[in-house]
Parts: structure tokens; C-alpha cells; sequence
């Protein structure tokens, strides 16, 4: 008679889920292994913000503050307009993802872990530019001020995920760089997050409303108290109605191409 005790197995993650875990993480490490991605996603924000909302404004607590939540959109649209524009675009140009979706994994999976990867770097982005506004430029808010602008900035991330995943379905990889940043950095400026709307040309400053980062940055500063005074359910209208519709076109897109 076999007498001998066998020890109890660990559980083991389901397969499905430990699919998911392994895709993001590795979608992870090849970011942030990649330089010419990690550096300016974690750094521009940064450094935008230690030389306008803290080197360039001594005394000034409201400009850092606002800066705060309009530099903190700024940082999560690149992490997710890069993330996904130009990564797509240049996965699909070699061939990565139609292997990826050949493969017995998951439907979406590579998808979800893109959009994780996203919502990661916008995580830190978010964290290391609330650390430096706390720390060296003297800004103060509530512990539930805190923690909602950080929800508001990395949430933020899913609309420009959806704009970005459309760039990389339509164009090429070599491409793709250039016009995300043909959008990013005029989109950004546009919009109010590098400086207030109010000191923007009339005729830009009306136009304003037009970018979802806009919105986004409203979002942001009716957390510090610095907004435009517009309805919630607008700009979180408009957000719903740019995420759903850009990521429909681009999974349009994808179905055309097989």
C-alpha cells in the first residue's frame, strides 16, 4: 500500500488569466527596455514640469498646481498615444501582430496588455510628478485631492489608447512616430496644458473644447479647483465619445485588414 504523504500542490492561476498576466508583462519589459520609448515617456513630463512648475515659479503655488494636473495629461497621452501608435503601427508592419493573433492565446489579449502598459506608465508619470509638486514646488492638496488627481490621470490614459491604436492601424511604422507627435505636442498646447487657455490667441482659445485633452485637463483641474467651471458630464461626455469611436474605427480597420 502506498504510504507515502504527498505534499499539496500550490494553485496555479488560471490559464486564461495567467495569459493575460505574461502578455502584459513582457508588453511591459519590452517598453521599458526600450529607450527611445521609456526615457521620454518618464522624463519629458518630469522635466517639463521641474522647469516651469518649480525652477521658473518661485512663489508661485498656483501655477505649480496647475501645472500639476495639466503637465500629469501631457505625461499619460504620450505614454498612450506612443504606446499604441507607434508600437502597433510597427508591429503590424513586421508581421508581430497578425503571429500574435494567429497563436492560440487569447482573443484581445496582446490588446489588454498594450492598454495595461499604458495605464502603468501613466501610473508612474502621475506618481513622480505629484512627488516632485508635493516635495520642491510647495503644492498642497487634501489626501483625497491627491489620490483622485492620480485616478483622473491614469483613467485619462483610455482615451488617447483608443486614438493612438487607430494611428497604428492606419498608418505605417516608420510613419507612425511622426504623426503622433504631429498630434501630441500641437493637441497639448492647443489645449491649454502647457499654459492656461485664457492667455491663448481668441481664436485658439475658442477652439479649445475641439481636443480631448481639453477635456481631460479639465477633468484635471476641477480636482485642484482650477477649472473652467463647465459641467462634469461634459468632459466626461466627450471622453466616452472619443474612446468608443476611435477604438470602433480602428477595430474596423483591423477586420478589414484580417
Amino acid at each position: 500500500m502506498n504510504t507515502i504523504a504527498h505534499a499539496p500542490v500550490a494553485a496555479r492561476p488560471h490559464p486564461l488569466l495567467r495569459s493575460y498576466v505574461l502578455e502584459a508583462k513582457y508588453e511591459f519589459l519590452r517598453l521599458l527596455r526600450t529607450p527611445i520609448f521609456a526615457l521620454p515617456t518618464l522624463l519629458f513630463p518630469v522635466m517639463f514640469y521641474l522647469l516651469f512648475g518649480v525652477a521658473m515659479n518661485r512663489g508661485g503655488g498656483g501655477a505649480a498646481q496647475y501645472l500639476l494636473a495639466t503637465y500629469g495629461v501631457f505625461g499619460v497621452m504620450g505614454a498612450a498615444l506612443f504606446g499604441f501608435g507607434v508600437t502597433v503601427a510597427m508591429d503590424r508592419e513586421q508581421g508581430l501582430l497578425a503571429l500574435k493573433r494567429a497563436l492560440p492565446m487569447p482573443p484581445g489579449a496582446w490588446l489588454l496588455a498594450k492598454m495595461a502598459m499604458a495605464l502603468l506608465f501613466s501610473a508612474i508619470v502621475s506618481l513622480l510628478l505629484a512627488v516632485i509638486a508635493g516635495v520642491l514646488a510647495g503644492v498642497s492638496l487634501a489626501p483625497g485631492q491627491w489620490i483622485l488627481l492620480w485616478l483622473v490621470h491614469v483613467a485619462g490614459a483610455l482615451p488617447f489608447c483608443a486614438i493612438g491604436l487607430y494611428i497604428g492601424v492606419l498608418v505605417k511604422g516608420s510613419a507612425a512616430p511622426v504623426v503622433v507627435n504631429l498630434l501630441y505636442l500641437p493637441m497639448s498646447f492647443l489645449s491649454g496644458l502647457w499654459l492656461p487657455v485664457s492667455m491663448l490667441p481668441g481664436v485658439l482659445a475658442r477652439m479649445a473644447p475641439v481636443w480631448p485633452s481639453y477635456h481631460q485637463g479639465q477633468l484635471a483641474l476641477k480636482v485642484v479647483g482650477m477649472d473652467a467651471g463647465q459641467p462634469l458630464a461634459l468632459h466626461l461626455g466627450v471622453l466616452a465619445v472619443v474612446s468608443v469611436g476611435f477604438f470602433v474605427l480602428a477595430r474596423a480597420r483591423l477586420a478589414r485588414r484580417g
